[in-house]
């Protein structure tokens, strides 16, 4: 039996509006990367398939979570020694920690990118992330903030927005799955300044998460794009019951 011939006894108006759920993921990976979005394990899994789909600069990398029969878990953050933060020369200088309730969203957040004075930025960038392996060593960490985010527990949906000057303009999206919740999708992500990035917690609990900064906290450097999820706004009815004046 045929898909439409499964819906004969529907009327007519609601087979017109029927969809069916597709389960199979549509498209490539890199246009999953940047529509549906991936689970961490295959976008670090087809790295190399995701080619020109990827963010100049963004890192993902695997972590490992052991497990304790009976008491629990144990999980490295990183090795500043060994590893994607050793290959890139990143050593963060201050450390923090956020939760986020059930539910909730934060971002897009975005930090200024360094460009020295005098230089083109589009041709400043191209120098810094798409000439070789040897761009690394000119990255100036001192003076621009980067991230680089561990997830303790919860299912966090990460969005990433390339706003760099002269390269184009791509979308990441891809779930990344907290300590709390062992297995291939537990990983970490370095940020590029300059690349917006806005997490949601769509797990069943609080979303823990510790990250590194390549500076210092600077209030000034804490843009904000489409931040409005973050208001928590009253419904609608409420504030015009609440600007009501008798």
């Amino acid at each position: 039996m045929s898909t439409i011939d499964s819906w004969h006894g529907l009327g007519a108006s609601a087979r017109e509006e029927l969809e069916t759920r597709v389960y199979d993921p549509v498209g490539s990976m890199g246009e999953q990367l940047g529509g549906s979005g991936l689970a961490a394990s295959a976008a670090m899994a087809g790295r190399e398939e995701l080619g020109e789909a990827w963010i100049p600069g963004v890192e993902i990398f695997p972590r490992r979570v052991f497990q304790q029969k009976g008491r629990g878990y144990f999980a490295e953050l990183t090795r500043l020694s060994e590893g994607v933060l050793e290959r890139i020369g990143l050593r963060p200088q201050q450390w923090a920690s956020a939760l986020m309730h059930r539910d909730s969203a934060k971002g897009f957040h975005l930090h200024p990118p360094f460009v020295p004075p005098g230089e083109d930025p589009a041709q400043w960038f191209a120098s810094l992330y798409l000439t070789g392996a040897e761009a690394v060593k000119r990255r100036p960490y001192e003076r621009e903030q980067w991230d680089v985010m561990f997830f303790l527990t919860g299912i966090c949906e990460m969005l990433l927005v390339d706003e760099r000057a002269g390269l184009p303009r791509r979308v990441m999206r891809f779930v990344i799955a907290g300590d709390s919740r062992p297995g291939p999708d537990n990983a970490a992500v370095v940020i590029p300044p300059g690349v917006a990035h806005a997490l949601r917690n769509i797990g069943n609990e609080d979303l823990l998460m510790v990250y590194g900064t390549s500076t210092t906290f600077n209030p000034e450097w804490e843009g904000r794009i489409a931040s409005e999820v973050e208001a928590a706004p009253l419904p609608a009815s409420w504030e015009r019951y609440l600007k009501r004046r008798s």
